[in-house]
């Protein structure tokens, strides 16, 4: 059973040896993370990943992801144990990361990779009766300035603030946002927010937003819900 989700962002500039000089930068972000994944976890037995991936897949705790794509020789597993491949997408190997940071000593990490669908997948949780963190890793828009990946575009704006406004309020349905709007504006998250909205949307939360800004042009949200 979910107990919690914390719902962070999927860029690798996150990663102090990605960032390098600017690190310090995201200081602040990185500490809500911490927060969202800290308060997320507490009392679960086991987390699951879900972020955006070139097709639908399952990863044990031995699989790696590797931040060579970034200038950077590190790999960095999922969870304990057995070093298996490397395979995790980048935003698994984020979030990956992030909880490791967060976390001491985590209980046993599973993830999940979505290219689109939006279907969560029920086998994540062979134990419902059991508690489980859930973190969500997925950016929102990459147009939110002109120095942004992908330019500006006036709609980025209004666009992240109706999403922050559901992590917010703890909406999960309104995290199902516009396919077509969200390919052009570089919504990052959005594949991975379909997905798990119909999961959560059946329960009550108790939401936190603790970070909304777009530091880079792309926006990035920290949230969690208990």
């Amino acid at each position: 059973m979910i107990d919690g989700v914390a719902f962070v962002p999927a860029s690798p500039v996150l990663i102090p040896e990605v960032a390098q000089g600017a690190a310090h930068e995201l200081d602040d972000l990185r500490a809500a993370c911490r927060t969202a994944i800290r308060a997320a976890s507490n009392g679960a037995e086991r987390i699951v990943l879900v972020g955006a991936g070139p097709s639908p897949r399952t990863y044990g705790p031995g699989a790696r992801g590797s931040l060579a794509g970034f200038g950077v020789d590190l790999t960095v597993q999922l969870g304990t144990g057995e070093a298996g491949p490397v395979q995790l997408p980048p935003s698994l190997t984020v979030g990956a990361w992030l909880v490791r940071d967060a976390l001491a000593d985590p209980p046993p990490v599973t993830a999940h990779a979505f290219p689109g669908e939006p279907v969560f997948p029920r086998s994540f949780d062979p134990d419902p009766a059991g508690k489980a963190a859930l973190v969500v890793v997925g950016d929102g828009s990459a147009r939110r300035s002109t120095t942004a990946p992908g330019y500006f575009d006036p709609r980025a704006e209004g666009f992240d603030a109706a999403v922050a406004g559901a992590l917010r309020d703890g909406r999960a349905a309104d995290l199902a946002v516009d396919a077509a709007s969200a390919e052009e504006l570089l919504i990052g998250g959005a594949t991975v927010w379909a997905a798990i909205a119909g999961e959560l949307g059946s329960r009550a939360w108790d939401a936190r937003l603790l970070y909304d800004a777009a530091p880079y042009g792309v926006g990035y949200f920290v949230a969690v819900w208990t």
